[in-house]
């Protein structure tokens, strides 16, 4: 070959460049995009892992860490909703799959709540409800699990006190498809059962013999993460909203009215990513080091914050009325 049939290394790197311009297939060097795994809705197989990949990381050894940021508000007869403090959650979620395809989800979860007046975490609450300062107590609930499986989770019975046992039904969930670029998941829970805050022996905490109690969840994820097989945890932004009686540190008995949380929520790497509050971070590791970290081991039963306040926390005396 004539030395002028040879290309120069700065003609060989115009050439190629101009090809890839023209849209010739260039040399790909770069990992190869996975195959997409399109939506199925319809399909509880699909429901059972997405559900898994949303609110973990079916990774073996992995854990997701959730937070949310929100307002706590009262709803009384008589005059509008109106916010009364914040709250933030910190959670650590851990999913184990078994053999018959179905996942242990083990959870830790916290929550503390803020004065919206100084913007700090709270020890104290000054009730405007009953012009009384309460002690605030934190919500540690730990464990609190359940089980992902191709069927409707049974309602959490909370230690036998929800006896409620619903058909068994394939998992099937509300999910739609916006802008053809973006999933929304509407997932909620409506419960009413039996109080662990008995009135005849909590009289200032306990609502009454019953608990009615709502979950709303919605979640916002990527179509394309949801389609690509290899993310094991599937980013997501969502609203959480939870109708529930007045809080028993609050020292509300059963006031007319209830209290509605609404907040924003998404997974993190940890207690110390970017969008936790700093003093959340702080907390959780000066009270609650072990919730930084998921629950390895299936423990039974599960507890909420109520039955955890009635198994840690001591009746308030009766009121002493001012003179």
């Amino acid at each position: 070959m004539d030395k002028s049939d040879k290309l120069t290394r700065r003609q060989a790197i115009a050439l190629t460049a101009a090809t890839a311009a023209a849209g010739a297939p260039a040399v790909a060097l770069a990992k190869k995009a996975p195959k997409k795994v399109p939506l199925r809705f319809d399909d509880p197989i699909w429901n059972r892992e997405t559900i898994a990949r949303l609110e973990a990381d079916t990774a073996p050894g992995k854990y997701v860490s959730g937070y949310v940021d929100g307002l706590v508000h009262s709803v009384r007869d008589g005059e509008p909703v109106k916010p009364i403090f914040g709250f933030n959650v910190f959670s650590s979620t851990r999913v184990v799959k078994q053999d018959d395809g179905s996942y242990l989800r083990m959870c830790r979860e916290l929550i503390f709540y803020r004065n919206l007046q100084t913007g700090q975490l709270m020890d104290e609450y000054d009730n405007p409800f009953t012009g009384e300062r309460v002690k605030v107590v934190d919500v540690a609930n730990d464990p609190f699990n359940y089980k992902i499986s191709e069927w409707f989770p049974q309602p959490p019975n909370y230690g036998g006190l929800n006896k409620a046992a619903p058909p068994k039904r394939p998992l099937i969930l509300n999910w739609q498809l916006w802008h053809d670029d973006t999933v929304v998941l509407e997932r909620d829970i409506h419960l009413w059962y039996k109080n662990a805050l008995d009135p005849a022996k909590w009289p200032r905490e306990s609502a009454g013999p019953m608990n009615r109690v709502s979950e709303l969840f919605r979640y916002v994820i990527r179509r394309e993460d949801m389609e690509n097989p290899e993310l094991t945890h599937l980013p997501h932004l969502g609203i959480w909203m939870r109708i529930t009686p007045w809080l028993p540190w609050m020292l509300m008995g059963t006031s007319p009215g209830h209290i509605f949380y609404t907040g924003t929520f998404s997974s993190v790497k940890n207690a110390d990513d970017a969008i936790v509050k700093k003093d959340v971070a702080a907390r959780v590791r000066e009270r609650f080091p072990q919730y930084q970290v998921a629950p390895e081991t299936w423990v039974e039963p599960s507890f909420s914050s109520l039955e955890n306040y009635a198994k840690y926390q001591t009746p308030a005396p009766p009121r002493e009325d001012k003179k």
